[in-house]
């Protein structure tokens, strides 16, 4: 996977891929395309976005405030595991075409 390689160049370090939580009767399920760790410690939830070019915004206009609940539910549901929660990020990293762009931080809890 490009994104991963191109994020693990930069030093984060790949905890998971992929973490899914499954749909209840309330709630639509999430899923987290990559969870890093940087050097800091600080755990980073990874959210993949490619398009063919620029047009509609391109990959980074995809995600919307609906992508980004469900990427906080799948975030808390993984959070779960720890005792006490690491800090954490949310990052978007998009591809348009060859174009790579990686927003640190994209959104908040």
């Amino acid at each position: 996977m490009r994104a991963l390689a191109w994020l693990q160049a930069r030093g984060l370090v790949l905890e998971q891929r992929n973490y899914r939580v499954a749909r209840g009767p309330s709630a639509r399920g999430g899923e987290i395309d990559l969870v890093m760790r940087d050097r800091d410690g600080t755990l980073v939830f990874v959210e993949v976005r490619q398009r063919r070019g620029s047009q509609h915004g391109g990959a980074a206009a995809s995600v919307t405030p609906a992508k980004q609940r469900r990427l906080l539910l799948a975030a808390q549901h993984y959070l779960l595991r720890f005792a006490a929660p690491p800090p954490c990020r949310f990052d978007v990293l998009a591809l348009d075409g060859e174009h790579i762009e990686w927003l640190p931080a994209a959104f908040g809890a």
